[in-house]
């Protein structure tokens, strides 16, 4: 073989390594902060619980907010189930009874889950799109 070609095949292997060497850290990055979206059926139905960062999403039920200390116990429902959030810290403007709300966090049993983070920027017509399409899913999904 000439110089030219084993110069070709050891860029071309180097090249083949850094991809994948590449790859790999973007696919773990990915797998590591990767969020899931549940409804509170949903999570009913899972075999096995997850151990890391999820959202469950819903609609918060009537007269379900309670606040001690700035620690907020609310249920998240899609009118099938329902969930127990508990979360600390300041709660967004726009989070109200009767209105769709994700929350962030980690889900300790089926029926109880602590946030750590409220998503609920919208205005009283806006549902987020998980919210709808899991209400729209198990036939609860009523528009203003």
């Amino acid at each position: 073989m000439s110089t030219n070609t084993n110069k070709r095949i050891v860029i071309f292997l180097i090249s083949i390594i850094t991809f994948l060497i590449i790859s790999k850290f973007l696919f773990s990055a990915l797998r590591e902060n990767t969020i899931y979206f549940f409804s509170p059926t949903e999570v009913s139905d899972l075999i096995k619980l997850p151990n890391k960062k999820i959202r469950i999403g819903g609609m918060v039920k009537k007269d379900s907010i309670n606040e001690e200390n700035k620690k907020y116990n609310f249920i998240i429902t899609d009118f099938n189930k329902e969930i127990s959030v508990t979360y600390s810290g300041i709660l967004p403007n726009l989070f109200v009874e009767g209105q769709g709300a994700v929350v962030e966090g980690n889900l300790i049993s089926r029926k109880t889950f602590v946030g750590t983070k409220i998503l609920a920027k919208h205005d009283e017509n806006y549902m987020p799109k998980e919210v709808a399409d899991s209400l729209k899913k198990i036939g609860n999904f009523k528009r203003k």
